[in-house]
């Protein structure tokens, strides 16, 4: 009896073994094919990243609905400041009728799309002409569990800590300011940097600017960073820092998302 018990424990974990390592397979397959769907018709250099959540992925891809797609791309030209990031996380996706893989010219049912641009401190640095610089979150703000005010971990836009050597209005030190973000332009796809005082203390430069140089340090602490559209065309409804990058952010429910569109067209 134990021989029998012990022979249909291994056969039934076989069989489930077998049946995870079938889905885990699907799921790349169809992960990969995405990659190379976006990539072609959003004209990307290479293969962005994707992953297709929830388990398990056979019914989903049997009912044509995936419950989450999340899709990365790294270090994306962009004419204005060199280098960007893009991210996208689509939730509850309709998936075409004849198929369950997701093709270049698909055109996608999304209960609630987000849509991200990440510019870390460096591209946003060289475009300032301060080399040097880093990004972070205002050091007064209380961030929640996410490690931001938003769901994605995103800071406030008002009081970024930037750091670094304004060379640009002749003064040669480093030091800290407290940054505002915004959205300007016609079309929202202009973000505005505004320098709004010098600070000093604790996790700062902890440098004092005189009098009569702070007014051009401050100017050299602000900017506008045109061209910034987010992916799928989303309008901003965040903008802030997370880690040391700058992210702007888009929400929407409700809409209908093309490959081609995950770009900053």
């Amino acid at each position: 009896m134990r021989k029998v018990m012990i022979g249909v424990l291994a056969t039934a974990t076989a069989v489930v073994v077998g049946a995870v390592g079938v889905d885990f397979g699907a799921a790349i397959y169809a992960e990969y094919r995405l990659a190379r769907s976006v990539r072609e018709a959003a004209d990307l250099a290479w293969d962005p990243s994707v992953a297709i959540l929830g388990f398990p992925f056979v019914t989903q891809a049997a009912d044509h609905h995936y419950d989450e797609v999340e899709v990365r791309a790294n270090g994306v030209d962009h004419a204005v400041v060199g280098k960007a990031s893009l991210e996208a996380t689509l939730h509850s996706i309709d998936l075409p009728d004849d198929s369950w893989l997701i093709g270049p010219d698909a055109e996608l049912p999304v209960a609630k799309a987000e849509s991200r641009i990440i510019i870390d401190s460096t591209h946003v640095g060289r475009f300032m002409g301060i080399p040097d610089l880093l990004v972070e979150a205002s050091t007064r703000e209380s961030n929640d569990a996410t490690g931001g005010t938003t769901e994605s971990g995103i800071s406030s836009n008002r009081g970024l800590l930037f750091t670094g050597t304004p060379n640009t209005a002749d003064y040669h030190e480093k030091v800290s300011v407290a940054v505002d973000l915004s959205i300007a332009g016609p079309d929202r796809t202009t973000l505005v940097l505004t320098a709004t005082d010098v600070l000093m203390g604790p996790n700062t430069a902890d440098q004092h600017v005189p009098d009569d140089k702070k007014a051009a340090v401050l100017a050299a602490f602000s900017a506008s960073l045109p061209g910034q559209k987010l992916p799928f065309g989303l309008a901003p409804t965040a903008e802030g820092a997370r880690g040391s990058d700058i992210i702007i952010e888009g929400i929407a429910e409700g809409v209908t998302v093309a490959l081609d569109e995950f770009n900053m067209r």
